[in-house]
Parts: C-alpha cells; structure tokens; sequence
C-alpha cells in the first residue's frame, strides 16, 4: 500500500502562522504536523508516499527531501489551483498506479493505531474504497455518513444544512439515538477513485468535493468500508486547536 497526503492549502484561518508556512508544517510537540502524519502511516510498514503540495511548497520539499533520511521514498506534485479536494487525488494518478493508497490530509492527527486499524478493516473484504468517521463532530462542518448493519457505507451527505438533517429524519436515515458518523479525513481507495473524480462537477461551493465521488462510488456498487476512529482525533483547524496541542 501507498500514501497520498494532501498539504496544498494555504490554512486561511491560521491568520498570519501560515505567511511564510504552509498549515501541515506548523510545529506540534517540537515536529510538524506532516511529520507526525508521516510517521504514523509508516510505521504501518508503507513505505511510499507522495505529497500533494501548494501553497510555499518548497518549505515541505526541502524539509522532507525524498524521505531518505526516514528510510522513506517521497515524491510530490503540485496542485497549482486550489479548486477543492475531489481533484488533488489525481495528481498522485502515476504515482499509485494499480495499487491501494490511504488518503489523508495534511493537517488531521489521530494515533498510529487508527492507520493500523484502516490496514485491517480494509483487507477483510473485497473493498473498493475505506471511510473513516468519528462521533461527536457538528457534521455541518463536515459530512455525514450513514452506515449498513455490516459498516459499510450506504450514504454520504457534505456539510448538511439543518433542513437537510431534518429531511435525514423525515427519511429515516437519522433516527433518534443513532451516532452522527462524522468524516474524519482519512481514507483508503482503489485506484477506481479516479474513474469517479474524472467525472465530477463543481459543488455550489464552487469545489470539485470528494465526498461526491465517494457518492457516485456508492452509486455504482463500488463497496467502501466504514472504520471508527479510537482515541485521539484531531482536526487543526484554527489557531486554539493548534495552541491546545503545544
């Protein structure tokens, strides 16, 4: 298995800590965030990487160099536009070529385990693609995902107004008591992903969202596992969760 981690953006809602740095290489406990990503999916025993770079892309590049001083193999592409997250997978296309790939952002932080966890959960079916969720999250920040009895994933709703959770419960997709399955960030795909982002359209948001594909993936019977996250899982969103981590 590959890894692909997206650290292209800016990090807007860092103010002035992303001037001169791009947001994955901001310091948490004396190492990037990247790093700590980085070393967490490698202790898995994946050894390849490719990061999808941006915004001062050259600070990630000549920290990391080609991942020797790792004992890793990194290589990078460059996402010239940020026009959302549904189209930086396929600048890693040859660089995965047949194989499975975790997806990751550049700015998510959960335990080691949780890759190892994604690693498993994945090998125990003929999956085409893995969801991470974690309880708890406001899923209008996010996506809601929706399970079947085996976690599996049957539905997938991006950053849902109010109305459209009322209408889950109209539609009984959200019933009383049931967790909100918040998207963590975090995946495992088949390269048939991309037959699904090649085709994609902007959202109103005026992105191109992965969590479309992952829909039309659903459409089409492509079968993707659902994994929970354990312990921490951590979003560095903004300067307070950042200065919480220090």
């Amino acid at each position: 298995m590959k890894a692909v981690i997206l650290a292209a953006g800016k990090g807007t809602r860092m103010g002035a800590l992303t001037d001169d740095l791009p947001k994955p290489m901001l310091p948490v406990e004396g190492k990037p965030i990247l790093e700590h990503i980085i070393s967490g999916i490698a202790a898995q025993g994946v050894c390849e990487f490719c990061l999808i770079t941006g915004w001062k892309a050259e600070v990630i590049e000549q920290h990391f160099g080609d991942g020797s001083s790792l004992g890793l193999s990194i290589s990078y592409a460059r996402q010239e536009v940020q026009d959302g997250t549904g189209k930086a997978p396929e600048l890693a296309k040859s660089f995965v070529g047949d194989d499975p790939f975790l997806l990751t952002y550049g700015d998510i932080l959960v335990r080691p385990k949780t890759y190892a966890t994604m690693v498993e959960r994945f090998g125990q079916g003929e999956f085409s693609g893995l969801i991470t969720v974690t309880p708890g999250e406001d899923v209008t920040k996010g996506a809601i995902n929706f399970f079947d009895d085996q976690f599996c994933l049957r539905k997938i709703v991006e950053k849902p107004s109010l109305e459209q959770l009322d209408q889950l419960r109209t539609d009984r997709w959200l019933k009383e008591g049931d967790p909100m399955w918040y998207n963590a960030g975090i995946y495992i795909f088949r390269p048939v992903v991309f037959d699904h982002t090649a085709k994609l359209q902007k959202s109103p948001r005026g992105e191109y969202e992965l969590t479309d594909a992952i829909a039309t993936m659903i459409d089409a019977g492509e079968p993707i596992a659902g994994a929970k996250t354990e312990g921490r899982w951590i979003d560095v969103r903004d300067p307070e969760v950042l200065k919480s981590l220090s």
